[in-house]
């Protein structure tokens, strides 16, 4: 009986032995292609100051994103967005903020060809996962806004051969192409040109990005578009009634578009805000000023922004949490499914959480997941593998055009 009883407990340290222990959350984090698909850092690569190879502090220098900062946090790949604000429809509105919009192009160039040695442009998946292997950083390209594009179908192709892989169609504005979901309504939705636009990206195999439009202009997108569409850092309105995060509906159709909604981590797209009437006529008194940071100089964007971010040691705002992101990540997962959820911060465009202020803090996300109960290969398809799978469906749609 008791040699019974001995070859029992040995047979079942045995098993225990060969059982895999469970990863850690810092093991998947580094054993899956990360990407962020939404950032504003070219902002900053317009200024002089700022050295993409340093490492910055979030509070100090109100910076998100650096190589060290990258690196440090297990990012593979970065979307950066060439922003343009929205101004007049006008001919010469347009070719201002084109021609912004190529200056803002050459920083991104200038940075990756200064620090070639940790990082390189990548137009495609396969790009990405090269330099991963490489050990260097991806950086992506994608336009927010497609105010520059102005009147000329044109304009979007060379945005497409300088790097460019998606354009979110409008920003907090409506413009010449579609509604804003923050703006009154002018075109009901998509514009004819906007029609036209949306033809065009699908034949030369551009993302279309629905983040920031209206709800009839996500329709509109949806009809049209034969290739899936990505909304690239927007959140579940059930969980923050926002305009600017998608509805249920809008979720279930985007999942039967084959797309994906990259999680955005704005604070108040996560968590309705709590009321800081203090810090709310604060930076109503500094937008006066500075014209609605409308044609400022150099000079005065300095002072404007140095104003604007010492509100936060007046009034500072209550973040949300990783955790409550990670709410958002659950509901979309139930509604729309986890083939159907990424991760697009905006961080250096007023992205960032309580417990996740850089991209050298984002390892705090996964860590979240794991905890949740979400497998590496949830995990794999969160942090880029369904971002990447829709880059290379839009990318076969356009080659199935080919003759």
């Amino acid at each position: 009986m008791k040699k019974n009883a001995l070859l029992l407990l040995l047979a079942t340290a045995m098993i225990s032995c060969t059982q895999k222990e469970p990863k850690d959350f810092m093991t998947i984090h580094n054993a899956v292609y990360t990407i962020d698909s939404h950032t504003d850092t070219p902002l900053r690569f317009v200024r002089s100051e700022f050295h993409f190879g340093e490492r910055h502090d979030p509070v100090k220098d109100r910076s998100c994103v650096d190589l060290p900062r990258m690196e440090e946090g297990g990012l593979d790949g970065v979307f950066l967005a060439v922003f343009l604000g929205q101004r007049e429809m006008t001919t010469e509105g347009y070719k201002t903020a084109w021609d912004y919009s190529m200056r803002i192009l050459d920083s991104i160039y200038a940075v990756a060809d200064r620090y070639g040695h940790r990082a390189g442009i990548a137009l495609s998946p396969e790009d990405g996962l090269r330099l991963e292997k490489e050990n260097k950083r991806s950086l992506f390209i994608g336009i927010e806004n497609g105010y520059p594009v102005g009147t000329d179908l044109g304009n979007i192709q060379t945005f497409y051969q300088r790097g460019a892989r998606y354009i979110t169609l409008c920003h907090t504005r409506n413009n010449q192409i579609c509604d804003s979901s923050t703006d009154t309504t002018l075109h009901n939705g998509l514009s004819d040109f906007g029609v036209e636009m949306v033809k065009e990206m699908n034949r030369l195999g551009m993302m279309i990005d629905v983040s920031h439009i209206s709800d009839s202009s996500f329709y509109d997108v949806i009809r049209i578009s034969e290739a899936p569409v990505i909304a690239s850092h927007s959140c579940a309105r059930t969980i923050c009634d926002n305009p600017r995060n998608l509805t249920d509906s809008m979720l279930r159709t985007l999942a039967g578009n084959n797309g994906v909604i990259q999680l955005c981590i704005l604070s108040n797209y996560v968590k309705e805000r709590e009321p800081n009437h203090l810090r709310d006529s604060l930076q109503q008194t500094v937008r006066k000023k500075y014209r609605y940071f409308k044609d400022l100089t150099e000079e005065e964007w300095k002072s404007a922004r140095k104003e604007w971010y010492a509100i936060d040691s007046i009034a500072p705002r209550k973040l949300a949490t990783i955790a409550d992101a990670v709410d958002h990540i659950d509901h979309i997962v139930e509604v729309a499914g986890i083939d159907h959820v990424g991760i697009g911060t905006d961080f250096d465009g007023g992205g960032g959480l309580a417990d996740c202020r850089d991209v050298s803090q984002l390892p705090n996300i996964t860590k979240e997941l794991v905890d949740r109960g979400y497998t590496e290969e949830d995990v794999r398809k969160i942090w880029g593998g369904n971002l990447l799978r829709v880059m290379e469906a839009v990318k076969q749609q356009r080659e199935s055009r080919d003759p």
